[in-house]
C-alpha cells in the first residue's frame, strides 16, 4: 500500500434502523423535537482518534481487522498506514495505523496532532526486540504532542508458547515507571482476538476528555 492510500471501513452500527421521514415535513413541533433526540440518542456520542502504534510484524494490522470484522488470512506490511472506523459503547472510533519499520518510525510524529488514546501494540513472543519496543515507547511518552495521553498497550501473540507473561512484560518494558498517565498492558492475540474487546473497554472508559 502507498502512503498516500486510506483504508476506510465503516462496520455495522448494530441494532439501528433506517427512518424514512423528513423531520422538516413534519407539522408537530414536539415530534418534531422528539425524533431528532432519537436520531441524536442513535448517533454516536462523539468521534475519537486512536493512534495505533507498535514495532514491524507486532500484529497491528491483523489486530486492527479484527477489530473491524474484516478477513486476516492475508495481512501485508503497512508502508503507510491505514485508516479504519469502528463503534464501540458509543464513541466512533477512529484508529490510525502507522507502519512500523525502522525507515518509517521519524514519520510517526506527524501524526500525533489530537490523538486521544495511543495504542502501542508489542509482539510478546519477540524477546529478542522487547528492549527496541521498550525504548521506542518512552521516546512516544516524552512527546509533547502525546502528554497525557492515555496509553493501552497491547501484549499481542499471548496465544504462542513463546510468548512471556505479562507480570514479566511490567518489569522488562519498565511500565512501572509511568507516572504522567493513564496505562493498561492487555495481553491478547490478534489471530484469535482474545483480549482485544477488553482493551477497546478500557479505551472507551479512560478517553482524553
Amino acid at each position: 500500500m502507498k502512503a498516500t492510500e486510506v483504508d476506510v471501513c465503516f462496520t455495522k452500527q448494530r441494532g439501528l434502523k433506517d427512518i424514512n421521514v423528513n423531520p422538516l415535513r413534519l407539522s408537530d413541533p414536539q415530534q418534531h423535537q422528539q425524533l431528532k433526540k432519537t436520531w441524536l440518542k442513535r448517533s454516536p456520542e462523539r468521534e475519537v482518534r486512536l493512534l495505533l502504534l507498535g514495532l514491524d510484524n507486532s500484529g497491528k494490522t491483523t489486530l486492527l481487522k479484527q477489530l473491524a470484522e474484516e478477513d486476516i488470512s492475508h495481512i501485508a506490511p503497512t508502508q503507510g498506514f491505514n485508516i479504519k472506523s469502528v463503534q464501540s459503547s458509543g464513541f466512533k472510533l477512529n484508529v490510525w495505523d502507522i507502519g512500523g519499520q525502522p525507515k518509517v518510525r521519524p514519520y510517526w510524529k506527524n501524526y500525533f496532532e489530537n490523538t486521544d488514546v495511543l495504542i502501542y501494540v508489542i509482539d510478546s513472543s519477540d524477546r529478542k526486540t522487547l528492549e527496541e519496543t521498550s525504548l521506542e515507547l518512552f521516546e512516544l511518552l516524552e512527546e509533547e504532542k502525546l502528554a497525557a495521553v492515555p496509553l493501552l498497550i497491547f501484549a499481542n501473540k499471548q496465544d504462542l508458547a513463546t510468548a512471556t507473561p505479562t507480570s514479566e512484560l511490567v518489569e522488562c518494558l519498565h511500565l512501572h515507571t509511568i507516572r504522567d498517565r493513564m496505562w493498561q498492558l492487555q495481553a491478547c492475540s490478534a489471530v484469535t482476538a482474545q483480549g482485544l474487546q477488553d482493551g477497546m473497554t478500557w479505551v472507551c472508559k479512560n478517553i482524553k476528555k
